[in-house]
């Protein structure tokens, strides 16, 4: 009886710290649109430099995000490889298993870059990180591939979701071909991040109170980098890009399956 009364006290815990840090999320992103950012905008520097302050600023307040989730007793976590990021010119191509995938991933790259869905420039929780850290957004794919291939060959790091959403859970993964592309055009640097949830939550079918159990526990395992030139030496273009992109979804199905 003393069992049970202690885990739905942990289990209501859990559920009022998930509601708490989901707020928390959207109070800093307004707290950053509304005061951070402008403040940042007036200090002296070029658009290439004022990027890479709002990439550190986002970097640092998911950061503090994951410790208060973490803290919270919410979630745990653990990486692997961490020495392999934070990189001049790196693509971080990774699975997509949760909500908290991306900001788990910047909360630990001080500065990178990543694509955005169009609509949540309209998010008014969002839009000032979006805009001030100089993400891509979806909405033109031929501009979208572009973007992030300047970005890249200019120095930049980014992260991109090759599923181009969160995984399904119990699905085979079906990659979509952009990160090959933009890998294969900019020469990038490409290093595969295979994040692992369990007990699976925060996934594309599930809401965001529909907690586990137990708190659930992320693994960020970065991977050694990927050579391209087998990919890269093959014509016309397309094959090379619709290769390399069956190579990443066999990859990442391989390393579900450890």
């Amino acid at each position: 009886m003393a069992q049970k009364i202690a885990e739905k006290l942990g289990y209501g815990w859990r559920l009022l710290a998930t509601a708490l840090s989901f707020f928390s999320f959207g109070v800093g992103g307004l707290f950053l649109w509304a005061l951070v950012f402008p403040v940042l905008s007036l200090l002296p520097g070029n658009p290439r430099k004022k990027v890479g302050r709002g990439q550190k600023t986002v970097h640092y307040s998911f950061y503090v995000f994951i410790g208060l989730m973490h803290r919270l007793g919410v979630m745990t976590y653990e990486i692997v490889g961490l020495d392999k990021l934070n990189r001049p010119g790196q693509l971080i191509i990774a699975n997509h298993p949760t909500l908290v995938d991306i900001v788990f991933l910047i909360s630990r790259i001080k500065q990178a870059s990543c694509i955005v869905k169009a609509k949540l420039w309209h998010n008014p929780f969002m839009r000032g990180p979006i805009l001030n850290a100089g993400y891509i957004s979806n909405g033109d794919p031929e501009q979208m591939i572009a973007e992030c291939v300047a970005w890249l060959r200019s120095g930049g790091s980014m992260i991109i979701f090759p599923e181009g959403t969160r995984s399904m859970p119990g699905k085979p993964y079906h990659f979509q071909r952009g990160a090959a592309a933009i890998a294969l055009q900019a020469n990038a640097i490409v290093t595969p991040v295979t994040l692992t949830c369990y007990p699976s939550t925060l996934t594309k079918a599930e809401r965001w109170y529909q907690i586990p159990a137990r708190r659930f526990h992320l693994t960020m395992h970065v991977g050694d980098d990927i050579a391209l030139d087998e990919f890269a030496e093959l014509s016309p273009k397309s094959i090379g890009v619709r290769r390399f992109t069956q190579y990443l979804q066999d990859y990442f199905t391989q390393q579900r399956a450890l």
